[in-house]
């Protein structure tokens, strides 16, 4: 490299993101994920003694996939190559796999190549890697942030490890952000810059467990705010103005979405009113649908109250009556309203367990006939020539029941209902058993 290339690197690397520029240089830098890549993590032991074997790893963005991957390929003797999959296609992985054989036959060196993104892949793209997984050919190692178990061919997955990465916690954010702020090479440790505790926590607050973003938060912080001479001063009142408040992590059709609507219905569940609306509260600012959570009160209202409480579903469904009427953010008072009730009425799974087993009975059948007495008579010659109703006694004319076969002669004696002993549905429950002893008169 001549004195150019060497000015030039050192000007672009100077004038990088912050958060390009702490990058970690080596394992020990990296901050969380210690059950991962810790002292003796199986990992880490895979990484330093360059015996890696295919793996995924899956986490939230700013957690340290890309740096791992950067790390190992500073580390193995292996030949190392990556792609984005956002932006690959199969002839280029059908190309690095046949220079990987050729490399192994040839030289005996193991070819690593990583894939950003791996989620991107469609199907015939995960299928072409399959083989060259299989056979050796590649140690595939993935980076995505969405779930591997949805966005993953079953068996390319199956043939690697998956490790999951978590959030930063405040105690790892408030260490990266305190070295970016004192490290003289690489961060901002030559310029006179001031911070306090309050400041440091609305940054971390902001960032939910991204380190990327933290850093890109006090980046910009410092390009906003600092004198000519590089002099700072970060104050609460500057981390609002570049945050904006809380930025909440959250998708509408990824873990985050799928797993805050899992902890909102449990709560429901588990007659917990504070838990569930707090996660009601977390979607609606993050700008969840409102007529999803809607949907899933009346659903959950069907499914775990039932006949427990049979108003429950009459307030779900009126929540999302209402919440098409005022629409938001008034509506988030009848949806909440709806989710207390919910919280606080007895619980029963009574219905579902009721029409699960009828279905599962009725597509277990081979002939279903409807016996004769109990079929349509509203043709007037259906008694007299198909002897349909022929039979049938009338609840009404035996003060309100009669016992009489209602279901098919194969189900004769079958039950599918049994009712639960919370709410209303008890009542239902000494209904039936009193049915009995009517039977008999």
């Amino acid at each position: 490299m001549d004195l150019f290339s060497m000015a030039n690197q050192e000007t672009t690397t100077q004038n990088a993101p912050l958060a390009w520029r702490m990058r970690p240089g080596s394992l020990d830098e990296v901050l969380g994920q210690q059950h991962i890549i810790g002292p003796d993590a199986p990992l880490r032991r895979s990484i330093e003694k360059d015996r890696l074997h295919s793996f995924v790893l899956y986490g939230p963005p700013g957690t340290g996939k890309t740096t791992i991957a950067r790390l190992i390929a500073g580390t193995t003797r292996s030949y190392y190559a990556s792609m984005k999959a956002v932006s690959s296609g199969v002839n280029e992985i059908r190309k690095i796999a046949a220079d990987a054989a050729d490399r192994l036959n040839y030289y005996q060196q193991k070819t690593i190549l990583f894939v950003d993104e791996i989620h991107r892949f469609n199907k015939s793209q995960q299928d072409v890697l399959l083989p060259y997984v299989e056979d050796g050919t590649l140690i595939l190692i993935g980076a995505t942030t969405e779930n591997p178990l949805y966005e993953m061919n079953g068996a390319l997955l199956s043939r690697m490890k998956l490790y999951v990465m978590e959030p930063l916690d405040e105690t790892e954010l408030r260490s990266i952000l305190i070295r970016a702020l004192q490290d003289q090479d690489r961060g901002l440790g030559n310029y006179d810059i001031t911070w306090d505790e309050q400041s440091l926590s609305m940054i971390i607050q902001s960032s939910q467990g991204d380190a990327r973003m933290a850093l890109n938060i006090l980046d910009t912080l410092f390009h906003s705010y600092a004198d000519k001479e590089g002099s700072l001063t970060i104050t609460p009142e500057r981390v609002e103005r570049v945050t904006g408040g809380l930025v909440l992590k959250y998708d509408r059709d990824g873990d985050y979405h799928y797993d805050t609507i899992s902890a909102f219905i449990k709560s429901i569940r588990g007659s917990d009113p504070d838990a569930a609306l707090f996660w009601l509260a977390l979607m609606l600012e993050a700008g969840e649908d409102p007529r999803f959570i809607s949907r899933r009160l009346i659903v959950h209202a069907a499914e775990d109250i039932g006949l427990a409480d049979p108003y429950a579903l009459t307030m779900a469904v009126s929540a999302a009556a209402a919440l098409e009427h005022v629409g938001m953010p008034e509506a988030r008072i009848p949806l909440a309203e709806a989710t207390i009730y919910l919280c606080t009425a007895p619980k029963s799974n009574s219905s579902k367990m009721a029409i699960d087993q009828a279905l599962q009975t009725v597509r277990s059948m081979k002939h279903i006939t409807v016996p004769a007495h109990i079929a349509d008579t509203s043709h007037r010659r259906s008694t007299e020539l198909l002897g349909k109703g022929v039979g049938y006694k009338y609840p009404h004319h035996y003060g309100g029941y009669i016992e009489q076969q209602y279901l098919p002669d194969e189900l004769q004696n079958s039950s599918f209902y049994q009712p639960g002993s919370n709410g209303y549905e008890q009542k239902i429950r000494d209904f039936l058993t009193r049915l009995p002893r009517q039977k008999n008169k």
